[in-house]
């Protein structure tokens, strides 16, 4: 019984540890991308907006965060899944609070059902882009109150920023390599394929 349990404890810490153990470079390039991508977008905010409005960077972009610079090789992460995820989720979240603004239960698991199957159907699935439609129902005031704006500031502007960072530093060594797809901008390609 008991070399049964060392041999699962074994294999669980083979199946846990295997996906997030990484050279030590790469935790260093990993922080570096992330202190910058969100650094920047908080900058940003504290530039342009009150401390107190803090309308420029969301909670799902820390997600964000730590698939486009912690996972770079995820089909998750992937430029195409980042940006259409996030927009695709921004512009669901609010269409939903819209219709149904007196119902906070219904508008917030609507809005992130039908992100989710949005996301699968073009193929752009994100998970924090679930967080980005939630935000837009639950998050404060001003962030509600911003309607169809939501989608562009503080969504697009934001993933723009952690992409344009991503593309810097996950290819800053040779060890790194982001995005997968190199051709991943090339959306009038009938042929598209995510590798």
């Amino acid at each position: 019984m008991k070399k049964r349990i060392q041999r699962h404890v074994r294999v669980a810490r083979y199946v846990f540890y295997r996906e997030t153990l990484i050279d030590y470079r790469e935790h260093f390039w990993t922080f570096v991308g992330s202190f910058i991508g969100i650094g920047l977008i908080g900058f940003i905010n504290s530039e342009h907006f009150s401390a107190f409005d803090n309308l420029f960077l969301i909670g799902s972009f820390g997600a964000s965060s730590v698939l486009v610079y912690g996972l770079i090789n995820s089909p998750l992460a992937q430029p195409r899944n980042l940006i259409g995820g996030h927009l695709i989720c921004a512009l669901v979240g609010v269409s939903v609070h819209r219709l149904i603004p007196g119902e906070l239960w219904l508008s917030s698991a609507l809005a992130v059902s039908l992100s989710i199957v949005l996301m699968q159907a073009t193929k752009t699935l994100h998970p924090p882009g679930g967080a980005t439609a939630l935000i837009a129902n639950i998050g404060s005031e001003k962030i509600r109150n911003l309607g169809f704006l939501y989608v562009f500031n503080p969504v697009l502007s934001g993933v723009i920023i952690l992409l344009l960072v991503a593309l810097v530093f996950n290819n800053i060594t040779s060890r790194r390599s982001y995005p997968r797809n190199k051709d991943w901008y090339k959306l009038w390609k009938r042929k598209y394929r995510q590798k």
